[in-house]
């Protein structure tokens, strides 16, 4: 068995946000977060205490992954998703979000564990990455629109 303070020093070493949920009906409010998910948020555990994660959304609540991930924690699964989260600031990050749920002796669902990671440099990346696609593809049209109406040969 690890040694509980052990377990604490691992956690709050963690370079990740690692929060812990309670099921509470249809709520899931915070009851621990490490340092990092301090750092990634700028939240204080005090500030959010005995909130739901949902908070983290704003008003920003129509993303197709939250959808993935209540219906991963209504059955009782686990899932990984890329959510876009608010900073207490305001700022957004995109956010990799683990979900596990944990299972007291009774097999039933009473804590998630939620590991965070900023992945905002990636996804800026990808979207960047997609758009210079898009205008490779629209110079491609542009340059055969221009040899079919100029009478130049294919090569």
């Amino acid at each position: 068995m690890i040694n509980p303070k052990l377990l604490q020093m691992v956690v709050n070493a963690s370079n990740d946000g690692i929060v812990v949920a309670e099921r509470e009906g249809d709520e899931k409010p915070l009851i621990y977060v490490n340092p990092a998910f301090e750092r990634l948020t700028g939240y204080t555990l005090d500030e959010i205490l005995y909130q739901d994660c949902r908070f983290l959304q704003s008003g920003d609540r129509d993303q197709p992954a939250l959808m993935a991930i209540r219906e991963a924690l209504d059955s009782g699964g686990a899932c990984r998703e890329i959510v876009r989260n608010y900073r207490k600031d305001g700022t957004h990050f995109w956010n990799e979000l683990s979900v596990s749920t944990v299972y007291n002796a009774a097999d039933q669902q009473t804590y998630f564990v939620g590991v965070q990671k900023d992945v905002t440099t990636q996804v800026k990346a990808q979207q960047r990455v997609g758009q210079l696609e898009t205008q490779v593809a629209e110079l491609k049209a542009e340059l055969a629109a221009l040899k079919s109406t100029s009478g130049v040969n294919k090569l």
